[in-house]
């Protein structure tokens, strides 16, 4: 099974559609997701499944409400249309300000200093040029001392104290965060945490060691920085010291880390039998699978809550 994630009417997450096949067993995270978000399946969802996954709170769509969209976001929609479907977030980037076009690529800029293991000072030097990206620092770095009675005040500090892997993983996420000139990124932020997520539980559940878990997010939050600067993937990768392993899944989808990133893609696009071989092929069992997506989703939800400033 996966869970498709709907835009709502202004464009932002709101919504799961269950996709899946055969009679797939449902974790019973389904029924934590279904108390955050309204959760649906088609109205053509055969019974038990549809019992089943009612009982854990999900509702039969209602017709007419859904509407499929691969090109780009409708400001204007019917009255009956409250939920969006498709690859609309995935199009070419609208052209951005220039400060926001200085702020993303400011992000970029810090990602590839981490990503390459440069000196704190030089990472400090981008952060002192973007209040946006400092101020998120500090919030999110004292937000996690709390109960320590210690206040972060400086960068530095703030760095020692989350670390380079947490720092990097962070750094990717403000990459997607929402621009207020991009309708996109609030659905992009939400698709690529589900991506990278599913990656590094799939690395997880298959026996991988905590560097290969961590080099499978990257490699899921990286696949679509393409989409989110409108660039060829390639020409982003190139300023980054990424191992042979990551650039092969990211530019090829071969080895190890591609036949991961082969399977979400597919679960992403409903195509079942290809994540069935994929699975197989790794000898994890469906319902496995069936629970790390719902938890990657769960996963996201706090992440998309945090950058959104609910958190």
């Amino acid at each position: 099974m996966f869970l498709k994630l709907l835009a709502d009417r202004q464009g932002k997450p709101g919504g799961f559609l269950f996709c899946g096949s055969g009679e797939p067993a449902l974790p019973e995270e389904l029924g934590e997701l279904a108390a955050r978000l309204p959760c649906f399946f088609k109205e053509s969802t055969a019974a038990p499944l549809s019992g089943q996954l009612a009982a854990a709170g999900f509702k039969a769509m209602p017709a007419g409400a859904l509407q499929r969209n691969d090109t780009e976001f409708e400001l204007v929609l019917e009255p009956k249309i409250d939920w969006i479907e498709g690859d609309w977030p995935l199009q070419a980037p609208p052209r951005s300000t220039g400060a926001q076009a200085a702020s993303r690529a400011m992000a970029l800029q810090l990602v590839q200093l981490v990503t390459n293991d440069a000196d704190t000072h030089e990472i400090e030097e981008i952060l002192r040029r973007d209040p946006t990206l400092s101020y998120h620092l500090l919030k999110l770095v004292n937000s996690l001392g709390m109960g320590t009675g210690r206040k972060v005040t400086s960068f530095s500090q703030a760095i020692l104290i989350l670390g380079r892997q947490q720092l990097r993983r962070w750094l990717n996420l403000m990459l997607f965060a929402a621009r207020s000139d991009d309708v996109r990124s609030p659905m992009l932020l939400a698709r690529v945490s589900v991506r990278a997520r599913t990656m590094e539980l799939l690395a997880r559940e298959t026996g991988q060691g905590k560097q290969v878990q961590e080099q499978a997010f990257m490699v899921g939050m990286f696949s679509l920085l393409g989409v989110l600067f409108g660039v060829p993937l390639g020409e982003l990768l190139a300023p980054l010291s990424l191992s042979d392993a990551a650039q092969q899944a990211l530019l090829s989808k071969s080895g190890e880390l591609g036949e991961l990133l082969g399977i979400v893609e597919a679960a992403e696009h409903c195509d079942m039998v290809a994540v069935a071989k994929g699975l197989e092929a790794l000898q994890l069992p469906a319902m496995e699978f069936n629970r790390l997506v719902a938890e990657a989703n769960l996963w996201m939800l706090s992440v998309t809550s945090e950058a959104g400033g609910n958190g």
